[in-house]
């Protein structure tokens, strides 16, 4: 029977939404099943009940109702941010509580000639008999024709030119574009994002000077006035696309002003010192669902597509961000023939000098997340073995040629971020005095910088022990 104490749970109210009305009209012992996880087996509503019986809700066991979804905008539509809005595309569509549906995909318009070779392309259409916008082709096609060939897109996924528009009321903002651009488009978005929105860098580098460095999460957070996290994982943009099996790392550690609605996952040293904004970023209000862990995993995880939650945001942008100068030099010495020794000894070297780099310029990031997650040594090992950066240093070597013109050869407009990451580590570690302390990323410069070469990589990172000497 209906006990006193239930009905204390319950509140009486004017008109709800259909999907949220109890009925009013029962017959004598008319069954109402509540779904509230308290009630285990349907209830007995009484007849004496019936004519009292209004709309009803939870006043404080139910969980809450949002009355708002979070917008998604991803920033970047290369084969990296194109995959990406795949995934999220997907899980918009089947977490229909949390998000709006449609996944607005900020590209840098471009003329495209469709390739005869592409499964669109039709002698008699016109589309096929000059150059289109890249936006229209994607929309219409739903295929990202020029940087995701062969892989059909979400039809909630929309094309969009302008930048702002694109951005307008997100309340998710996800970046993946090369890290050289990311400045311009900051200043692009600047007053133009709503102060209560949250970010998640995908872009594999860090923001490297001699004045110092700075995780582009941080420098994101900084110029836009909100909070950022990252995502960096073992993922090779064409084998998630493909949706074969793989893991990713987020690193989300949500802001304090977020846990009084509802996002309480944080860390005692989360993101106060990030790059909020205290007179812009506004707490997320309570109409929208808490952007917790258990959220934004369900933003990112797919079926192939596996995601684990952390809070070392450092350690995960750097994870995404070394591994890419120590993949050029696996590239070089694998372009030499010297086998997978060989590509092993660059490996162990590049996770010491990661470690190394990240607990000794960030203190909040952990060896762990170097060494236990995919953003960290998974990362390593998929880079150095089929990754775009080593791909290039390899064919750099074999067909002696330099690594800039294999680059624009082989990218299809797009750029290796090892090459530039070599050079602003090497800035920053040259500045502080510490560019023997980190061999191998010194090697990788002086090499790309032609002061000494590929076969000069076992001589160059070197260590002699105090007994050796």
């Amino acid at each position: 029977m209906f006990s006193s104490n239930r009905l204390s749970n319950l509140s009486l109210l004017t008109p709800l939404t259909p999907s949220r009305r109890l009925c009013t009209s029962l017959t004598t012992t008319s069954i109402l099943r509540l779904t509230h996880p308290t009630f285990t087996r349907p209830l007995q509503i009484p007849h004496s009940t019936r004519t009292s019986l209004t709309p009803l809700r939870w006043s404080h066991t139910m969980p809450p109702i949002h009355s708002k979804k979070h917008k998604i905008a991803v920033i970047g539509s290369g084969n990296w941010g194109t995959t990406i809005a795949k995934v999220i595309a997907e899980n918009t569509q089947e977490h229909e509580d949390l998000f709006e549906q449609e996944v607005q995909m900020w590209v840098y318009e471009e003329e495209y000639q469709l390739p005869k070779d592409s499964k669109h392309y039709d002698g008699g259409s016109e589309l096929c008999t000059k150059p289109q916008k890249l936006t229209q082709l994607i929309n219409g096609l739903h295929e990202n024709v020029k940087y995701l060939p062969g892989i059909p897109l979400p039809k909630n996924i929309v094309a969009n030119p302008d930048i702002a528009d694109a951005a307008k009321d997100a309340t998710i903002l996800v970046f993946n574009l090369p890290h050289q651009f990311i400045g311009r488009i900051c200043d692009m978005l600047r007053d133009k994002v709503i102060p209560y929105a949250r970010g998640i860098s995908c872009i594999k580098g860090v923001a490297v000077s001699e004045d110092g460095c700075e995780l582009f999460s941080d420098s994101i957070g900084r110029k836009l006035g909100i909070y950022c996290g990252a995502l960096s994982g073992a993922n090779i943009a064409n084998e998630v696309a493909l949706e074969k099996w793989c893991e990713t790392t987020v690193a989300y550690d949500p802001p304090a002003l977020d846990s009084q609605h509802g996002s309480p996952d944080r860390s005692s040293a989360a993101a106060d010192d990030n790059a909020l904004s205290r007179t812009k970023s506004r707490a997320l209000p309570a109409e929208y669902p808490p952007l917790n862990h258990i959220n934004i995993k369900k933003l990112f995880h797919r079926p192939y597509f596996h995601v684990r939650l952390v809070r070392d945001v450092a350690g995960v942008s750097l994870g995404g961000a070394l591994k890419n100068v120590v993949a050029i030099a696996a590239g070089f010495v694998d372009g030499l023939g010297w086998g997978d020794n060989a590509k092993a000894a660059v490996m162990r070297v590049g996770i010491l000098e990661e470690v190394k780099f990240g607990t000794r310029f960030f203190s909040t990031c952990q060896t762990e997340t170097f060494t236990q997650e995919s953003c960290g040594v998974a990362d390593m090992i998929t880079s150095c073995s089929g990754g775009r950066n080593f791909r290039c240093a390899k064919m750099s070597v074999k067909e002696g040629k330099p690594i800039g013109e294999i680059e624009e050869r082989e990218l299809n407009g797009q750029k290796l971020q090892g090459t530039s990451t070599a050079y602003e580590v090497n800035e920053f570690l040259k500045a502080q005095g510490m560019e023997k302390d980190f061999p191998l990323f010194t090697a990788v410069y002086n090499i790309l910088a032609g002061n000494a070469k590929p076969q000069d990589i076992p001589k160059l990172i070197e260590v002699t022990s105090e007994g050796d000497e």
